[in-house]
């Protein structure tokens, strides 16, 4: 009897000692409770740390193609001037020119013609490449580049799918915070393709994309927008080109 009482007893007494370990720990112990805050509290600030990476990682490709966008802008400014300034100089002495001004004047002549005539041979390349029309709607803002307007909006359909124009390689599938979830793709023939302002991402940087692929879904993101519409542009050897001019948009 006396063997059974004491090991009742000591039954009683480990279970008691496990609960204030376990249980009993969890509701009476304050530095349990604080163990499990500091854990939680490491937790977030690991979360805090990858997400500033991430976003500083997203700061410092947005600020890049903004370089890039404003090196393009200061080309096409540089390159108005130097016309402008050419222009002027001709005029000024075109009615005093000696027989030497004269010989060179017409060889610049014949090799300026030679150049044009190249120019038109890709202009006809680009015109001959079958280009897929990346969604049926209206164009509500035409090309326009006196207003750095380099492409065409587009109005259609909410939740419209976008497509690729032609095969290519997706070189930009990212968010900005002008444009929005923009798409660009490089094609042949230095040719690159660029969507903007949609409402969801289907390809990543690397994607291989066939003419009339689906890439993104028009929307309406960025700040540079005021509702459902696709910012379509083309770039031909680094020089903006009229989208209307090799694609068709209507429904």
């Amino acid at each position: 009897m006396i063997l059974f009482i004491v090991g009742i007893f000591i039954i009683f007494l480990t279970f008691s000692l496990s609960l204030s370990k376990t249980l009993l720990a969890r509701w009476y112990d304050p530095q349990l409770k604080e163990i499990e805050i500091n854990k939680k509290i490491v937790e977030l600030s690991l979360s805090v740390d990858s997400l500033a990476s991430e976003v500083d990682k997203k700061e410092k490709f947005i600020q890049s193609l903004k370089n890039i966008v404003e090196e393009d802008k200061s080309f096409l400014t540089a390159k108005d001037s130097v016309n402008k300034t050419s222009a002027k100089v001709e005029i000024k002495n075109l009615n005093n020119i000696d027989p030497i001004d004269e010989e060179l004047r017409e060889e610049f002549e014949n090799e300026t013609i030679q150049l044009v005539s190249v120019q038109n041979n890709k202009q006809d390349e680009l015109q001959s490449a079958l280009l897929f029309p990346p969604l049926s709607g209206i164009v509500s803002s035409k090309y326009n580049s006196k207003i750095d307007h380099y492409g065409v909006d587009v109005l259609s359909q909410p939740n419209e799918p976008v497509r690729s124009v032609s095969d290519g390689t997706v070189t930009l599938s990212s968010w900005t915070q002008d444009a929005g979830y923009v798409v660009a793709i490089q094609h042949r023939n230095n040719l690159v393709s660029v969507y903007k302002h949609n409402s969801a991402l289907l390809k990543k940087v690397g994607n291989y994309v066939k003419a009339g692929d689906v890439i993104s879904i028009i929307g309406n993101t960025g700040e540079l927008t005021n509702g459902t519409h696709l910012h379509f542009e083309l770039w031909h050897e680094g020089n903006p080109i009229n989208p209307e001019d090799f694609v068709s948009f209507n429904f």
